[in-house]
């Protein structure tokens, strides 16, 4: 059934209702035919268990710990050369974190796709995620069939899982839900498991059971019955389908979200849902909020289960990455400047430095340039933890990088002292910082490469390399580039106070004045 939302005053003023199309009395119509795929990523995940490389300001799915690209850009490419005769969306939508909104662009147009991000006001977990894709596409591409992707997976074969998702998409067609299912190699309580019931006679079967991350003994239970398969994560539906679905078994969430989508607004390419109507959504998984009442009496909707045996993996932890990577004959991983010296089944990551093992056996060491993680293979799921305590010690390495990345460009922290600070600052070509000013501190600036453009107080000028100039506490300042490459620039900050929390905002080209807690 096709499905429209209608900005028009309903209960509330800009609350958003879902009409179908008119019928006959009685008459009950089959899904009008689609061949339309809208790819829909999301990409909102933390990703802690990947720590030190994946942190709170840039998660698991934006780094590269497979191959040369970063999770979220081999996502967006997954249905690139898909089956002929289908209508796949060139531009993926992808449902992020504001925080995240930038960088996730800038990656995508990197690796040539041109994005569609719906950016959340706050985190309220995948089913609201969803929830904003499905509205959005049934308002502007119609009732497609959404191929719903996490940003954070690692897949091996594509093309076993375009076959899938192709599968999937028939069954989608008439109306049904459906699961990409993975056969699992043990006992995991990390995962969701469907529980396969009739076979459809085309290597799909109906959805039995769902069941959310059950406890180690039922999932021993479930891998020795061989009829469970896990949950990838993965779902192809038709837009109309999830809405109705969520409408009967969580009206409250599909309420606030759809109105959050009528009131939201498109803002500089990206598509801004109402803060106001969607913090009244409930946050939930698609898994809890729909898909594990799938298969009962009181079922949403149909579901189906297809199998994908395509080397997928969640990389759910530092194990999971070894797991995933071609390993040397002692069962080692090396990435980066690392020499091993008899390790056996030893993962090691170098960023900044050489890291030698020598002798190790089941060991994880990840080095960045602010922080080295050694840990037992068999105690990689506690990191979690770890994260959570360095976070309680307001410890800046929880959250982000020493290289920090903003929409003009990124800095790095090269030193700092009890009432100093040196960055190394890089603004991208026609990029520029804030107008802004700083109450405890002051700064100099040193040009190493490129020209500055530079507002001081009244003053604007221009600063060519090797020229310097001094920021006074209390005044107000901004840095551009008006040249063609990038300029590079050399920050040392003095004072009492050196938090990024310390900047007044007057105005900004990237929104952020009504946030003064974020960095320059």
């Amino acid at each position: 059934m096709r499905y429209a939302v209608q900005r028009e005053h309903a209960q509330r003023p800009g609350a958003p209702r879902v009409v179908p199309p008119r019928a006959a009395a009685g008459e009950r119509r089959p899904p009008l035919p689609c061949r339309r795929l809208v790819p829909v990523v999301l990409a909102g995940g933390a990703g802690t268990r990947l720590w030190p490389m994946s942190r709170e300001r840039y998660p698991k799915q934006l780094i590269d710990v497979i191959g040369a690209d970063s999770l979220l850009q081999a996502t967006a490419h997954r249905l690139d050369g898909f089956a002929p005769g289908w209508d796949v969306a060139d531009a993926p939508l992808v449902v992020c974190g504001d925080e995240h909104g930038f960088i996730i662009a800038e990656q995508l147009r990197s690796c040539g796709v041109t994005p569609r991000l719906i950016v959340e006001p706050e985190r309220r977990d995948t089913a609201p995620a969803l929830t904003l894709a499905a509205a959005l596409t049934c308002e502007r591409d119609g009732d497609a069939i959404l191929v719903v992707m996490p940003a954070d997976h690692a897949i091996a074969d594509v093309r076993a899982l375009q076959h899938a998702i192709e599968l999937a998409a028939r069954h989608a067609q008439r109306g049904e839900i459906a699961a990409l299912g993975v056969p699992p190699t043990r006992p995991d309580t990390g995962f969701g498991y469907v529980r396969a019931g009739e076979p459809c006679g085309d290597g799909a079967y109906l959805i039995d059971r769902f069941v959310e991350k059950p406890p180690a003994e039922v999932a021993a239970q479930y891998v020795a019955h061989g009829g469970y398969w896990w949950n990838s994560g993965i779902f192809v539906l038709r837009a109309s389908v999830w809405l109705e679905a969520l409408r009967r078994v969580r009206p409250e969430m599909h309420a606030a979200c759809l109105a959050a989508v009528a009131r939201g607004a498109m803002r500089d390419a990206r598509f801004e849902p109402e803060r106001e109507a969607f913090a009244d959504a409930p946050a939930d998984s698609i898994d809890y909020a729909v898909m594990e009442r799938i298969g009962g009496p009181q079922a949403p909707c149909a579901g189906i289960v297809v199998p994908l045996q395509a080397g997928w993996s969640d990389l759910g932890s530092w194990d999971a990455v070894w797991d995933a990577l071609h390993k040397d004959t002692d069962g080692n991983v090396a990435r980066g400047r690392v020499v091993l010296e008899g390790a056996v089944s030893t993962y090691a990551h170098a960023e900044s430095r050489l890291v030698a093992c020598v002798g190790t056996t089941d060991v994880v060491v990840v080095e960045t340039p602010d922080a080295v993680l050694v840990a037992d293979r068999s105690h990689v799921q506690r990191i979690k933890g770890l994260v959570a305590r360095i976070k309680a010690e307001h410890a800046p390495e929880a959250e982000s990088h020493r290289k920090v990345r903003r929409p003009w460009g990124f800095y790095d922290s090269i030193d700092q002292g009890e009432r100093f600070q040196v960055k190394r600052i890089v603004v991208a070509p026609g990029a520029r910082l804030s107008l802004q000013m700083h109450h405890h501190r002051a700064e100099h600036w040193v040009v190493v490469r490129g020209t500055a453009l530079v507002t001081r107080g009244d003053e604007e000028f221009l600063l060519s390399e090797n020229e310097s100039t001094f920021i006074p506490l209390g005044v107000r300042h901004r840095l551009a580039n008006p040249g063609k490459l990038p300029l590079e620039i050399i920050e040392v900050q003095s004072g009492a106070y050196l938090g990024e929390d310390d900047i007044v905002r007057f105005e900004d080209n990237y929104g952020r004045c009504k946030n003064d807690r974020a960095s320059p």
